[in-house]
Order: C-alpha cells, then structure tokens, then sequence
C-alpha cells in the first residue's frame, strides 16, 4: 500500500484550500438551523464566509463554556441541527460534555491518521482506549476498521488480561495512552511475557516525553502521536516526517489569541477547529490547547498545514492520563467537603506516568477526612489521586485551581 493515504494527502495547498473554503458555506448554513448556533452565530451571510479572514470574524465557541450551555439546553446546547435521529452512538466526557456520533464507517476521519502513523490493512490492534461512555475506544476502533485492520476492544487497565490476549491474538499495533503502554511492556518483562508482536503503537490522551519515546523505540516499538478529542476526533498526527503533526483533511485549523484573531505564523497560540460535517457542525470550536504552525510542508510529502504539537493550555483545564479535569470539578470536590478552604490540585510526572496530588487547606487534618477526599476525587474525576491536607494559608495565592507541573516535550 502507498505511503500516502489517498491522493488528498498531496494535493496542492491552495486547491485544498480552496475545497475547504467551498464546502464551509454550506456547513454554516446548515449550523443556523440549530437554535445554539443561532444564538451564537447571530446574522451572518453564510455565503461570504469563504476565506480564513471572513472565517476569523466569526465569534468564537469556547469548549470550556459547553457544560454551562448544554445544561441550559440539554442535551447538546442546541448545536444539532437534526437532533440524534440516526446518529449510532452518543458519548459523555468529563465536564460533563455530550458529544453524538457522526454517520458512516469513520466518524471521526480517523482512518487518514491510522495509516499515516503507520497501520496498514491487515493489522492487528490491541485498542485500549476506552469503550465506557466516552468516545475514545470507538475513534480509534472505527478509523482502524476502516482502514481494513482487525481490532481487540480491549480497553484499559487488566495487565494480566492484556498480556493473555497479546500472547494468544500477536497484535501488531498499540492504541491507547503512552503511560498503559509502558506499564504493559514492564508487566511482560518482568513476567517474561511475550509480546515482541507489538511493534507500533498510536498514543494519545497523555504527554508523551522524548525520553519515553526513546524508551519505546528501544524496546522496539515505533510509537506516534494522534492529537484527537472527544468533539471532533483526528485534529492532526505525526508521521513518518519527524517533527510536528500533520493536520487531518476536512478540518480548518486556526491558532489564535486571546482576541479569537490568528496569530502571526509561528507564533504560539490556541487551537481553533472547524468541522465540515453537516449533520454535526462545528464552527471556530476553541480547544483550549496551545500550539504553533510549522513553516513548511512535513518531509512526508504530505502539504497540510503542520504544527508544533500539543504545547500546553490556554487555561487551567488540563489531560491526566487521557481525561480532562476542569477547575470546576475541583471546585465540585470543594462543595462537598465544607471542612476544606480551599483547594489545588498538582499534576506532575512520576517515572512516565501522570500523577495528581490535591492539596487542600483545612483545620481538621484527620484521617477520616483524607479517605473521604480520595473518594471524592475519584467519584468527580474518575482518576485516582493523592490528598495532602495543609494548613489553612499555605497554597499560593496566586489564582491557580490546577498546577500543572510536567514538562513539556
């Protein structure tokens, strides 16, 4: 099979402009039948909106304002134009958010990132992306089906379980985050498992230093990065090219200020996504996430536009092994306790893995207290963390909810 996944992969930067900006028309207008994007859109003449600079005027839909707006109007803020009628499934995310499902085989224009990472028809992934609630097992598990491999749904967690069905099943391929990745790899090694089959693996949902892709590559595993959320699926992917990520077909990607304008090339900004899905429109969706475009085309060959990669957050919302937690959950853990003042939760790296701490200020430091916390955390964030109780006034004050202290890159 080629190198490339379709002759899109090729094309002459102006002419996929050119599509992209053909199409968008037609995906505004269907977005002002939903009464959310009414609201938001206000008038605007669906048919000038036909470049970057007339796209750029159009206001801005924060990602963090989505909980608040689809509780007004639930389930899905009004953002629907058709409502769920055939759309096969319908997912929550932390927050929480609700997101549908597109139609067709790949939803989540998954498959052109697949191949570019590096699967081909034929394999065999060990998807252990979640299949729970939220979307992530089925962005992968459609794109790779679609693109002719095989999948085991076998979803996060159960090491033992794993190593039995990579023993028994040889998959090729990994999906899932880089931290369960590693943690197989050290099961079978100190097991003496045998799962040599594994020899490439897509990873995301979690940072994914240069030193655990050195140690993957060592361990024989060429390991590369998708960068997909819940809302919109494949934004972008690594590729054979080396640096940077390659942004999917269908998608219009901006990066921008604080103002919602587009940042001088080069320059660090936040993501801004625009869909062409009409059932499921998504128009200047702002991600939360900070990146930076790439003067040139990937070595690859392939002409999308390219960035630099996940380079932090625009705000305090922050990804802990492959979930996103909000300042307004630590805010809900808060509520529950009123014997704590106040709270803040630490992200940091142990080893090649996330890990959490909350800090929370109270005059009642007692035992009880600290196990009831480590519940709570666990039942809002559905991640488990360590609780250090601290004397009232010892966390800065310096407005951080969310501290997050791993390095980048």
């Amino acid at each position: 099979m080629s190198e490339f996944y379709d002759a899109r992969d090729t094309r002459d930067p102006a002419a996929r402009e050119a599509d992209l900006f053909a199409r968008l028309p037609g995906v505004i207008e269907a977005a002002l039948r939903a009464p959310g994007w009414q609201a938001h859109l206000g008038h605007v003449d669906c048919a000038a909106v036909t470049s970057r600079e007339a796209l750029a005027r159009l206001p801005v839909l924060r990602k963090s304002d989505l909980p608040r707006l689809q509780k007004e109007s639930p389930p899905f803020g009004g953002f629907l134009p058709d409502g769920t009628h055939g759309l096969p499934h319908l997912f929550t995310s932390p927050g929480p958010i609700y997101e549908p499902e597109g139609e067709g085989a790949d939803p989540w224009r998954a498959a052109r990132g697949l191949h570019a990472i590096g699967l081909r028809p034929g394999d065999i992934v060990l998807n252990t992306f979640s299949y729970h609630l939220t979307p992530g097992g089925f962005i992968m598990d459609s794109g790779a089906r679609a693109l002719g491999c095989s999948v085991i749904p076998a979803g996060p967690g159960n090491t033992e379980a794993q190593l039995d069905l990579i023993e028994t099943l040889r998959p090729v391929a990994y999906a899932g985050t880089p931290d369960f990745l590693k943690i197989l790899l050290d099961a079978a090694a100190e097991k003496g498992r045998d799962v040599s089959s594994i020899t490439k693996a897509v990873v995301s949902g979690a940072a994914f230093p240069k030193s655990l892709q050195a140690e993957l590559a060592g361990r024989g595993v060429v390991a590369r990065q998708a960068f997909a959320t819940a809302d919109i699926g494949f934004i972008a992917y690594e590729t054979s090219g080396g640096e940077g990520m390659v942004v999917n077909e269908d998608v219009i990607l901006e990066i921008v200020g604080p103002d919602g304008l587009p940042v001088p090339p080069g320059e660090a900004g936040e993501i801004v996504v625009t869909t062409l899905e009409p059932r499921h429109p998504v128009i200047r969706l702002a991600l939360g996430d900070l990146t930076a475009a790439l003067p040139a085309p990937s070595p690859c060959g392939r002409t999308a536009m390219r960035i630099k990669g996940w380079m932090g957050r625009a705000d305090q919302t922050t990804k802990i092994k492959g979930m996103f937690v909000r300042p307004e959950q630590v805010a809900e853990i808060v509520r529950r306790h009123p014997e704590i003042e106040k709270a803040r939760l630490v992200v940091r790296r142990a080893g090649e893995s996330d890990a959490m701490t909350l800090d929370a200020e109270t005059a009642q430091a007692t035992p009880a207290l600290r196990q009831a916390l480590e519940e709570t955390v666990r039942a809002v964030l559905k991640l488990r963390g360590e609780v250090a109780l601290v004397a009232p006034g010892s966390l800065p004050q310096d407005g951080k909810v969310i501290a997050d202290e791993r390095p980048i890159g």
